[in-house]
Parts: C-alpha cells; sequence; structure tokens
C-alpha cells in the first residue's frame, strides 16, 4: 500500500479541517521536490470561518488587553526562535534566499512582538465639551470581523503585520494567504493555533481568489478587507466592498523610480540601484525598477551597474552563495519572459540580457537592465515584478523629479545624492508615500507606516500605529455632571 501524503488542514473555528480539494506546494528553486499538500477550502468552509469569527468577536473585544498582548507576545517569541527552521521553509517555498528568508521571519516576530505592545496603549482622549456640565470621552473600537488577503512575494511578514494589528485592536480574523503559498501561512498559523487565542478568534482558509477570497470579500458577516495584491484585482475589491459600505484597505503595488544625480557616490548609487531593483529577484512592491540618471554621471553608472549585475550568483536560495533566487511561479516567470520582448520592441537597448537559465530545475532568471529607456515605454510604466530594470537619462534635477512623479503609481521613491538641498526638495516634492535617501527604495521598518498614494493604496496606513485607522473605528461619548 502507498502511503498517502500528509495533508495540512485549515484552521476553522478552533480545530483543524480537511478542505475540498489540495494544491502541491512545489519547490520553484527545484521543481522536483514537493514541499507539501494543502487543502483548499471551498465556499461553505469559508463561510462556516466567517460565521466563526462572527460568534468570536464579542468575546474577544471583551477580553482583557493584557490577555490580548501576551497571545501575540507568545506568537513573536516563537517566530523569533525558530526564525531559522522557518526562514528555511520559507525561501524554499517562496524563492528569496536564505538569508531573507530568515530575515523576513524575524521581522514577523518583532511585528507581533510591537503589537503586544500596542494592545497595552489602546490610548483615548477626555476632553471638555463646549457645553457646561458634559464631559466627552474618545475612544477606538474594533472594526468587528476582518478578512485578510496576502500576497505570495512576503509570505510571512506581509501576513503579520495585518493579523497582528487586528488581533490587538479585538478584531477576529478570517485569513486568506495567496494559493502559492500556503506552507509559511499554515507555520503561522499553527504557532497562533498553539497561542492562547480562543476559538473562532482567528481562522486560516487556504485556497483559490476566485472562491475563498471572493466569498469573504461578498460577505454581509466580513466588516472590514485588508488586500495586498494586484492592482487589477484591488480595484475590482474596492468596487465591491464600496457597494455595500464596508471598511478596505489596500496595497497594489509601484513602479517605484530611483534618482541618481551627477553628484552622486557612484558606488553608493549602483549598490543602492542593484538592491532596490534586483534583490528578491526583483519581487517587491517596492523595488526600484526606473532608474531616474543625470547626464553627468549616466555612463560611468550604466557602466558599473552592468559590471555589478554581471557579478550576481543566480542560484537555489538556499545555496549560502546565492545573491538572487528563483522566480517564484512559472508563469511569472513567463511574464518577465514578455516584457524583455516589450521593451525591445519599443526600442530600449537590453544591455543586460536576463537570460532564463533552462539547464536547472527551477524558475531562475539572471538580471536584466535596459538602457535608452523613456517614461512612456511600458517597461517603464508597467509592474513587472521581477528582476529587470530600466536606466531613464535626465537632463538635470529638475526633469529627474518630473519623469519620477510622472507615473500612476506612488509607493516608493528614492534618490542618491550628496546635496542637501536637493535631498530635502525631493523629499518634499516626491509624489510618494515613502521616500529613501541614500538607501534603497526597498525596505521599510515594522513599526512605521507602510503605504503609498495614486494607483499603489488605498485607504489607511498600514504598520506602526496608524494601523489603528484601518483596524478600529472612532467613538465619542458624553456624559452629563
Amino acid at each position: 500500500m502507498i502511503d498517502q501524503p500528509k495533508v495540512f488542514r485549515n484552521w476553522i473555528a478552533g480545530g483543524w479541517v480537511e478542505g475540498d480539494d489540495v494544491s502541491r506546494n512545489v519547490n520553484p528553486s527545484n521543481l522536483d521536490e514537493t514541499i507539501g499538500v494543502y487543502a483548499r477550502a471551498d465556499k461553505a468552509q469559508v463561510e462556516r470561518a466567517i460565521a466563526a469569527a462572527s460568534e468570536a468577536r464579542e468575546g474577544w473585544r471583551s477580553v482583557g488587553i493584557l490577555s490580548r498582548s501576551e497571545v501575540l507576545d507568545r506568537v513573536g517569541s516563537e517566530l523569533l526562535a525558530r526564525k531559522d527552521e522557518l526562514g528555511r521553509l520559507l525561501s524554499r517555498e517562496e524563492g528569496k534566499t536564505l538569508a531573507e528568508g530568515i530575515g523576513e521571519v524575524a521581522r514577523a516576530g518583532h511585528v507581533f512582538k510591537w503589537f503586544a505592545g500596542e494592545a497595552l496603549r489602546p490610548g483615548g482622549e477626555f476632553v471638555e465639551s463646549v457645553r457646561p456640565g458634559l464631559s466627552v470621552e474618545i475612544t477606538r473600537e474594533p472594526v468587528g470581523v476582518v478578512g485578510l488577503i496576502t500576497p505570495w512575494n512576503f509570505p510571512m511578514a506581509i501576513p503579520a503585520w495585518k493579523i497582528a494589528a487586528a488581533l490587538a485592536y479585538g478584531n477576529t480574523v478570517v485569513f486568506k494567504p495567496a494559493d502559492a503559498v500556503p506552507a509559511s501561512a499554515w507555520a503561522l498559523t499553527e504557532i497562533i493555533a498553539r497561542s492562547g487565542v480562543p476559538a473562532g478568534v482567528f481562522n486560516l482558509v487556504m485556497g483559490r481568489g476566485g472562491v475563498v477570497g471572493d466569498t469573504i470579500v461578498g460577505h454581509h458577516d466580513i466588516d472590514a478587507v485588508s488586500f495586498t495584491g494586484s492592482q487589477a484585482v484591488g480595484q475590482q475589491l474596492a468596487s465591491q466592498l464600496a457597494g455595500r459600505l464596508a471598511k478596505v484597505q489596500l496595497e497594489m503595488g509601484g513602479k517605484n523610480p530611483l534618482i541618481v544625480l551627477d553628484d552622486a557616490d557612484l558606488g553608493v548609487a549602483v549598490e543602492v540601484a542593484a538592491q532596490g531593483a534586483y534583490y528578491s529577484t526583483g519581487q517587491r512592491c517596492t523595488a526600484s525598477s526606473r532608474l531616474i540618471v543625470t547626464r553627468g554621471i549616466h555612463d560611468a553608472f550604466v557602466e558599473a551597474l552592468i559590471g555589478r549585475l554581471q557579478a550576481i550568483q543566480v542560484g537555489d536560495a538556499l545555496d549560502p552563495r546565492t545573491v538572487i533566487g528563483p522566480v517564484a511561479e512559472a508563469k511569472q516567470l513567463q511574464s518577465n519572459h514578455d516584457y524583455l520582448d516589450v521593451g525591445k520592441a519599443e526600442g530600449a537597448e537590453l544591455v543586460v540580457a536576463g537570460e532564463i537559465c533552462e539547464s536547472q530545475r527551477g524558475h531562475f532568471m539572471r538580471p536584466a537592465l535596459f538602457v535608452g529607456a523613456s517614461n512612456d515605454m511600458r517597461i517603464a510604466r508597467e509592474e513587472i515584478f521581477g528582476p529587470i530594470a530600466c536606466v531613464i537619462r535626465a537632463d538635470d534635477y529638475d526633469e529627474a523629479v518630473a519623469f519620477a512623479n510622472d507615473t500612476d503609481f506612488g509607493l516608493s521613491s528614492g534618490i542618491v545624492t550628496t546635496s542637501l538641498r536637493h535631498s530635502s526638495d525631493f523629499k518634499r516634492r516626491s509624489s510618494a508615500g515613502m521616500v529613501m535617501v541614500n538607501t534603497p527604495t526597498a525596505g521599510v521598518d515594522f513599526h512605521v507606516p507602510f503605504g503609498g498614494r495614486k494607483q499603489s493604496s488605498y485607504g489607511p496606513r498600514e504598520q506602526g500605529h496608524y494601523a489603528a485607522e484601518f483596524y478600529t473605528t472612532v467613538k465619542t461619548a458624553y456624559t452629563a455632571a
């Protein structure tokens, strides 16, 4: 008799539940390796999870803030204690290097511990009324049952900063991870399930967006939805949720500029560009895929960046020599390859070729760099989400800023310069939600607000104290003397 593989199940109403279907999770560094088999929920199971969260909401809301804090702290402590083990799992599943995988798990642990502290700081105001004999209390209360839909590129950190905030402020959760990365989500859930959180407060429903995601978004008992993913899906969700007046928070990507000025330190500029555009295989919504370089430094910068990219080691995520791991999915690899054809057809010159390594049993792609690009090309306007960047020449600082702001997105932006005047001016003039000076556009601390403008983000910011804007609602109460 052939042993059947273990199926990692969904977590609903405080118990592990078989799915309607299963998915096989494959290592993008080694397509012959199966990481695990994971349950996919059907609509009825998602509805059961929502019902459980609805039933648990009053109890979790009423529990003492110390109890909530202790639950979150236990989760954070275990993530930090197991960061090497779980980081290895994350890297096998998503494809980022082992150092990046371990770092992401550590970040998730710190997020939970930070929100454990936040749970103890509910805040509020007590003010006098303009009418004699009345006092006014202004407090924050949980918004209710929250649906969380997360992407595949940060399978531990992004779920952490949504889940920890939701639970800290007294909400109950129905969590749908990306179908491509169930292992990290399941591992995080298994820790939460042992943390002391009551049944129904947190629920994991893995599966396809067309089933699980659509059920969450359309259900009348879901009070708010936080989504990170593509622009097209985000806009669709916004329309659906607005139709039933549910609260919504969207993070939908970017086409982030990095300006390099003539006065920049060349070594710093090249390293900032290489890390910002290509690390994590370029699969970050904050990646600096538009390199806007002024004419005086342009040629030297391009020559130096070409040399830097040619020396980058691409390979298995667990190989300590690897700088860039595989692309996460076959369809993403194909999309990247298609954009190379688009860029060449538009007239840009591909000076670093972005070869797909078909000799290896994984989704491996070397870095790609276009020069001679213009800001109206598709490769300069559409989010590619791969190890591909384009260089756009600017005559001077003002033209560079104009190019940087000429985009439908507004998540992150950066500048490399030794000029205090230009750096200060750019921080003011940039139309992005996050601005970096002499440091990569990708990388935000866990305790500060994350989010952008335009079509990158919609709704309140994530992370830090600003997370309360989404996960709570404000109440004003009067008392007569």
